[in-house]
């Protein structure tokens, strides 16, 4: 094999790996690690710009009412709720499980402050964790209301009252409406106003499911923000605090994992004065915690309510997509592209076809590890044509492999005379060295679809392909734990990674073939260190797109050992006849010459 035909293979796995890498900066984009330290910091330094010291005494009055935390169990939702503070200490969704429970949206440890804790003024180290009075019932009109009350007064004496109330969907709708109310008895100003802010109110400290740590690059945890009339923007951290741009009005923000998001969003206009979000580093406990916070605006009357509401669910465009229309069945929330929290790219729109085939494979065989084999031999069909091309290229090479060794012979120590002498031949024998390279680039963007397809897609989340061996399509297959943990792939063993490298090892030797004008340590590092890099990028990958990557090479060792076998010959057969005739046009000429 010349040296062309070497820098085209070794350019398309640099195209593949890049591709891989763009895919996993957009689809999986990972926050920037934070050192010990500067958890630390980050703590500090939000406390000190979400306001100053708020210098003002809240007292809550009178008895405190029974502090017995307490569940509610709502459409699709079993939320817990805690009087102190009026927060929120675990979201549950019923409908969605995690090693069989129903799954745990609000990931804390008992140290970690409930969601939805109001602070004095912008002061998040000011908790308003008195006990409130707490009433739930259901209004008649699907939702169930759990309402939160407790009066408080200044160190000063002055009076006020704060409500807290909850408005869950008995539908089984993803969205939460939290009404905030303050008000004075008298009609005086609301005292609770610290510099130039009322209250802060925060979501986190993360989404669940838990996880141990984010070092797997196939899972993530970001923090988002979207302006009014702007696109999603993610969040970068500086020293662990992002401030949100404060001429901009802040129509939501989130905190999302791969399959699941918080979106708040502030539905009364202009009472946001500031929005960040806080990103710790934890040895124990939560690995990496991201908090939100809002603040709401000082105001000079008696009385304010302020309306939130939080999308606490799946990222699932069908459970989105009726907030952005209006189609809610009990809240008028619209308008603010809550779809754009799903990860997408410039080829959403092949993945949403490859979605679609997807989905029909499931409905007539359900078991989504089965339509992901049926959608890629499918795929290979269809595109067969183009890989026929470079398979049937490879063949002719491997048909030429003597003459190519005769080259090599001829010219042992002069690589140029080697190369111009292949060249001469590939030209003779009408082959094209980049044929087997250019049928693979032309069916990349295929590849990239797949690949986001089939890491990001919520429907394989819990879907079992063999039971005891793949019971999740959406993560890692786990055969058996170490007790200890071995570097770069930790302590969990995984059986997919090492059949998707054999097989990548097999295919890369079927499709070389016959390339003996390859050098051998080049050959070797093709063969057998690209499938051993691949290896550490894809061990942990979910179980589904490893079983895609298998397949396709299982297919792919298949198809070429049939082209080898069948077009072998045939080329060999069709160069001896080429070789015949010009053995004898040459002796055509010699008798000529002696006549």
């Amino acid at each position: 094999m010349e040296r062309n035909t070497i820098i085209a293979i070794v350019l398309s796995v640099i195209v593949i790996t890049v591709g891989m890498a763009i895919q996993t900066a957009f689809f999986m984009p990972e926050m920037p690690p934070i050192a010990e330290e500067d958890a630390v910091s980050a703590e500090e330094t939000a406390g000190g710009e979400l306001a100053a010291a708020s210098g003002t005494d809240i007292i809550a009055i009178g008895d405190d009412p029974d502090a017995t935390p307490f569940e509610v169990s709502a459409g699709s939702y079993i939320i817990g709720f805690d009087p102190a503070g009026a927060s929120v200490s675990s979201i549950r969704l019923s409908e969605h499980l995690d090693n069989g429970e129903p799954v745990e949206l609000l990931f804390k440890d008992a140290d970690d402050e409930n969601a939805f804790m109001m602070y004095a003024g912008g002061d998040a180290s000011a908790p308003i964790d008195a006990v409130f009075s707490h009433s739930e019932k259901s209004n008649g009109e699907g939702l169930t209301i759990v309402s939160f009350t407790r009066d408080f007064e200044t160190g000063s004496g002055s009076p006020f009252t704060v409500r807290k109330q909850y408005a869950i969907p008995e539908n089984g709708e993803y969205m939460i409406q939290v009404s905030i109310s303050v008000s004075t008895p008298d009609g005086s100003p609301i005292p609770l106003n610290v510099s130039s802010d009322m209250y802060t109110l925060s979501v986190g400290p993360q989404i669940g499911p838990s996880f141990s740590s984010m070092s797997n690059n196939y899972d993530y945890r970001r923090v988002s923000v979207r302006y009014d009339d702007d696109k999603r923007r993610d969040a970068k951290f500086n020293d662990g605090l992002f401030v949100a741009d404060s001429d901009e009005t802040v129509d939501w923000m989130a905190l999302s994992g791969k399959y699941f998001t918080f979106m708040l969003i502030p539905e009364t206009d202009g009472i946001i004065s500031g929005a960040e979000a806080v990103q710790t580093m934890n040895e124990t406990g939560v690995p990496q915690e991201n908090t939100i916070f809002m603040t709401r605006a000082a105001s000079s009357s008696s009385s304010v309510q302020d309306m939130y509401s939080l999308y606490a669910g799946p990222k699932v465009k069908s459970s989105l997509s009726i907030y952005d229309k209006g189609e809610s069945e009990v809240f008028r929330s619209e308008g603010h592209d809550l779809v754009s929290i799903i990860d997408g790219s410039w080829l959403s729109w092949l993945e949403t076809i490859l979605n679609w085939i997807l989905q029909l494979f499931y409905k007539v065989i359900p078991n989504y590890g089965i339509s992901i084999i049926l959608l890629t031999i499918l795929i290979k069909l269809l595109l067969q044509p183009l890989a026929k091309k470079g398979m049937d290229s490879t063949a002719k090479m491997s048909a030429l492999t003597p003459k190519i060794n005769e080259i090599k012979e001829r010219y042992p120590n002069d690589p140029e005379a080697q190369n111009a002498a292949m060249a001469k031949l590939y030209k003779e024998e009408n082959i094209n060295p980049m044929g087997s390279c250019l049928p693979m680039l032309i069916q990349f963007p295929i590849f990239i679809a797949l690949y986001g397809l089939l890491n990001t897609n919520f429907d394989l989340r819990g879907s079992m392909f063999i039971p005891g061996w793949i019971p999740d399509l959406s993560i890692p297959d786990t055969i058996f734990t170490l007790p200890f943990a071995l570097p770069f792939l930790g302590s969990q063993v995984h059986l997919l990674p090492i059949l998707y490298t054999i097989s990548m090892i097999f295919s890369m030797k079927i499709t070389q073939t016959g390339s003996t004008g390859a050098q051998p340590g080049m050959m070797k590092f093709m063969t057998y260190g690209m499938p051993l890099i691949f290896f550490f990028v894809m061990y942990n990958a979910p179980s589904g797109l490893l079983l895609y990557w298998s397949t396709v090479n299982v297919i792919s060792i298949g198809q070429q050992v049939l082209v080898n076998k069948k077009k072998k010959g045939i080329y060999a057969e069709e160069i001896a006849e080429k070789d015949a005739e010009k053995q004898a046009k040459k002796e055509a000429k010699r008798k000529n010459r002696r006549k």
